[in-house]
């Protein structure tokens, strides 16, 4: 099993390379600008390269948001992704967070309700 790392801060590159094959896009969000403002981040790594990664927003307050949750397309179906989010969850609640929220696509539901997650009513407005 990967390594699991706390705000392990990956190089731009490290991101951009995991991004682009679990996303299958040539570009990243640039986290340079988005790591400092979460709450915690986690790095999984194997063989000392980033291999999966989530990130934990929050609002300063008592809700903290699951982004980016992904893992390398060849590392997939080893439950590192649910490391990532039971890790997720436990920083999360250490470090203050009441609440735990997440947006999925629908073929992702019965992946977050085995990590514990209950379907609720949501809102979404596209803006660009």
């Amino acid at each position: 099993m990967p390594d699991l790392r706390i705000d392990p801060f990956p190089s731009s590159a490290e991101l951009t390379t995991l991004w682009s094959a679990a996303w299958n896009t040539a570009t990243a969000p640039d986290f340079s600008r988005i790591l400092p403002r979460s709450l915690a981040h986690i790095g999984a790594y194997h063989d000392n390269r980033l291999v999966g990664f989530v990130n934990i927003a929050w609002d300063g307050g008592i809700h903290a948001f699951l982004l980016d949750t992904c893992v390398h397309p060849d590392m997939r179906r080893q439950g590192i992704a649910t490391q990532l989010v039971r890790e997720a969850t436990r920083i999360a609640r250490e470090r203050g967070a009441e609440w735990l929220h997440v947006d999925f696509e629908p073929h992702l539901t019965s992946f977050y309700r085995a990590c514990g997650f209950r379907p609720t009513g949501a809102g979404l407005i596209k803006l660009t």
